[in-house]
């Protein structure tokens, strides 16, 4: 098996992560420069200038399957760098929350296709005692973009009335690097096989991965499972049912974690927690610090004790963090306590959700339907990542922070029982194993 040449592809392929993570906090340092320099309503800056690329997000999420499918793996890894860059370039450029809001939503687009393409891409060329991991490179990409925004946010904070288009305008950069480097990684051999019937080319990708193994037992195995899943099959048939219901439920439940929404207001916050601003930038950062840390650790341990482990040791640090966080708030607490709390809560997301979630989807469809699986559990968590940030400096204004934690922490609670009655364990199973076992 070489390992190597698999890895070097899944991390090129998982940097979209990185542009993934790197856009959607970003925005996090801009936040209230732009809402005094575009003078907005806390619902209107919620809902435009901030949650644009969460809409742009939405809907690469219910149509980036098409492109998956249709133009194939790469072809469309390397139009997620374009639309990163695209995106970096006109939000840094904008004058007005319009004009920002659609240049956002070109980099949300981005996230949405990517959460499709990148984890099917590397599940679909990973063996299975590591595609766990190699999959999870997506979320720890995430994760390192998250801080890198977050630390980036803070040194350019302070470099005059304009220091929001620096921010935003940096993005250009590792765009166009990932741009470059997708175009060297080869075709899905799944996908060549499933919607090209291009055994040929399968073949040799098949032996660049593995060239001491035969790659007919990989083609006989792929090809049996196209055989008997007719081409008519839809997603929503009854046979579907139960691996549709797991990408619906553990994608739910990462979002009404509330991680979006601190992600995005993370330094308003602290600031409710009486941080002062360059207090609160800095507990940001630790934030970025404490999720990659954590990630590292998921990311070490999913394919050795499995997915439900990590959701199971996720769920119940979840509770106990944001019990504490609405106990804080509830209870006026002041300093430090409520950054603290986070890092417990960021700490249990990296390890659990944030480790397995794109792993667990891109697992349990069949080859045939896995771009169109995906999309349903993206779409499903972007949606929800779309609503529950556009709305947060609203309800955080109306009903106050601690009822808004303890929402999320009873949210929590459910996906501890979701975890313990329905989630399966896919470790070390193939993909066609997995998605044979789901079919009801």
């Amino acid at each position: 098996m070489n390992y190597r040449k698999i890895f070097y592809w899944s991390i090129v392929v998982a940097l979209a992560g990185f542009l993934f993570g790197f856009d959607t906090v970003v925005i996090s340092g801009a936040d209230k420069q732009l809402q005094t320099l575009w003078n907005s309503s806390n619902l209107y800056h919620g809902l435009v200038v901030m949650s644009s690329a969460l809409w742009g997000t939405v809907v690469g999420a219910v149509f980036g399957s098409w492109p998956t499918n249709h133009w194939g793996r790469k072809k469309t890894l390397v139009a997620i760098g374009v639309l990163f860059l695209l995106s970096a370039v006109g939000t840094c450029m904008a004058n007005d929350p319009v004009s920002f809001a659609v240049f956002r939503f070109l980099g949300g687009l981005g996230i949405g296709v990517s959460t499709i393409a990148a984890p099917a891409y590397v599940s679909e060329i990973a063996p299975a005692a590591k595609r766990g991991q190699l999959v999870a490179l997506y979320q720890f990409n995430i994760v390192f973009g998250i801080l890198v925004a977050f630390v980036s946010n803070y040194f350019l904070r302070d470099i005059g009335e304009n220091a929001w288009r620096w921010m935003l305008g940096i993005q250009a950069i590792p765009a166009l690097l990932y741009t470059l480097m997708v175009m060297g990684v080869p075709e899905s051999p799944r996908w060549l096989l499933e919607y090209k019937n291009d055994a040929e080319k399968a073949v040799q990708i098949l032996k660049a991965i593995d060239p001491t193994v035969d790659p007919q037992d990989s083609i006989h195995a792929i090809l049996n499972e196209k055989k008997n899943d007719p081409t008519s099959e839809s997603l929503f048939l009854k046979t579907y049912r139960k691996p549709l219901l797991l990408a619906f439920f553990i994608a739910f439940f990462n979002q009404v974690s509330g991680i979006n929404a601190f992600l995005y207001y993370a330094p308003r916050i602290f600031e409710l927690a009486g941080l002062e601003q360059s207090a609160s930038f800095l507990s940001s950062m630790g934030i970025g610090l404490i999720n990659l840390i954590f990630t590292i650790i998921g990311v070490g341990l999913i394919d050795k004790y499995g997915r439900k482990t990590l959701m199971y040791v996720g769920s119940i640090g979840y509770i106990i963090s944001l019990g504490l966080v609405a106990i804080a708030f509830a209870l006026e607490w002041k300093g430090m306590l409520v950054p603290l709390f986070f890092f417990v809560f960021i700490a249990a997301h990296a390890i659990g959700q944030g480790a397995v979630i794109w792993v667990f989807i891109s697992e349990i469809f069949p080859n045939k339907l896995r771009a169109a699986g995906q999309s349903f559990g993206s779409s499903v968590h972007w949606v929800l990542a779309a609503i529950i940030p556009a709305f947060m400096p609203f309800t955080i204004e109306k009903i106050g922070a601690a009822s808004v934690f303890t929402f999320f922490c009873i949210m929590m609670i459910g996906q501890l029982a979701w975890v313990y009655f329905k989630m399966p364990e896919t470790k070390g199973k193939s993909l066609e194993d997995v998605s044979e076992s789901l079919k009801s």
